[in-house]
C-alpha cells in the first residue's frame, strides 16, 4: 500500500496517532523486532525505524548512544530494512525509515527505494536530506509511491516552508525544540504552531522530540495536531531493561501508557 496505507491511517482513526521511535540493532536487532511488535500490540499506530549512524548530528545523547551501541551490535540500513520485511509479514500499520543521508547514498538511492518497497517500508525520513538534494532518491520514492516526509523545525522560517513542503506525502514531522532529540520542549507552544502549519500544509502533522510522558503527549495533541512521536523514552527503557523479556515487557507498558494518554 506504500503511502496510502499512512494516509488511510490518518482518515481510519479518529484518535491521535502515536508514532513510535526505535534504533535498529539496540541493544540487538532482535530485539528491535520484538520491540517494535511489542509497540504495536500495545497501541502505536506506526513505527519510525531508526538507522544508526555514526554521526547523529540531530539526536540527543539517549539515541547518539543507541546509535553507537547499535552499530557494535548489527544495526544498519540492510538490518532496519530486514526488521520491516518481517514486521511487514505480521502488521498492517505503517512503516518508516528514518534515516540519515549518508546510508542511503553508500547503499544505493534506486536500490533502497526499490528494497523498501520490497520490505514492506511505507515512506522515508530522511533527517539531515535538504529539499534541494536528493532528487534520485525523491523520484525514486515517488515512482513506487513511498512517502517523503519532511521535518520542520521552529526556526523554518515561513519564506522557506514551501520549499521544504514541496514534494512531501505522508505527513509532515514538526519539530518541537530548536535543538536535539530529547531536549525539553514548550509543549502547548509546539502545539499550537504544528496546528497552524496543519492548515499550510495540506498534509496531517505529527510533533516529535521531547516527549516523554502521556501527559506530555495529550498537551500537544490537544491544540489540535494528529499525532506525537516518542523515542527518547522508548530507547531510554530499552536500554534500561536487562533481558530481553523486560526490555519488551518496558516496551509494551510506555506505549499503554502514552496510548491510554491520547485516548483519555
Amino acid at each position: 500500500m506504500t503511502v496510502a496505507r499512512i494516509e488511510e491511517r490518518f482518515r481510519a482513526n479518529g484518535k491521535s496517532a502515536l508514532v513510535v521511535y526505535l534504533t535498529v540493532g539496540d541493544p540487538s536487532v532482535d530485539d528491535t523486532l520484538e520491540c517494535a511488535l511489542a509497540a504495536l500490540e500495545s497501541g502505536a499506530d506506526m513505527l519510525e525505524l531508526g538507522v544508526p549512524f555514526s554521526d547523529p548530528t540531530a539526536d540527543g545523547p539517549v539515541i547518539a548512544a543507541a546509535a553507537y551501541r547499535a552499530i557494535h551490535r548489527g544495526g544498519s540500513l540492510r538490518a532496519a530494512l530486514g526488521v520491516a520485511e518481517k514486521i511487514r509479514k505480521r502488521r498492517s500499520e505503517p512503516l518508516i525509515l528514518f534515516t540519515y543521508y549518508n546510508p542511503i547514498v553508500a547503499f544505493g538511492e534506486e536500490a533502497v527505494v526499490d528494497a523498501a518497497e520490497r520490505a514492506g517500508v511505507d515512506g522515508f525520513l530522511v533527517v539531515d536530506l535538504p529539499p534541494e538534494e536528493g532528487a534520485i532518491l525523491r523520484n525514486a520514492a515517488k515512482q513506487k509511491k513511498l512517502a517523503m516526509i519532511p521535518l520542520i523545525a521552529p526556526t523554518t522560517g515561513r519564506e522557506r516552508e514551501p520549499r521544504v513542503l514541496s514534494g512531501a506525502s505522508g505527513f509532515v514531522y514538526y519539530v518541537s525544540v530548536t535543538g536535539v532529540t530529547g531536549a525539553k520542549a514548550p509543549l502547548a507552544e509546539a502545539g499550537r504552531d504544528a496546528a497552524l502549519l496543519r492548515e499550510r500544509a495540506g498534509l496531517p502533522v505529527v510533533v516529535g522530540f521531547g516527549i516523554r510522558t502521556p501527559e506530555d503527549a495529550r498537551t500537544v495533541t490537544r491544540a489540535g495536531v494528529d499525532g506525537v512521536v516518542v523515542g527518547t523514552e522508548i530507547v531510554r527503557v530499552m536500554a534500561e531493561a536487562t533481558t530481553s523479556e523486560a526490555r519488551r515487557s518496558a516496551v509494551a507498558a510506555l506505549v499503554g501508557r502514552l496510548r491510554a494518554g491520547l485516548d483519555a
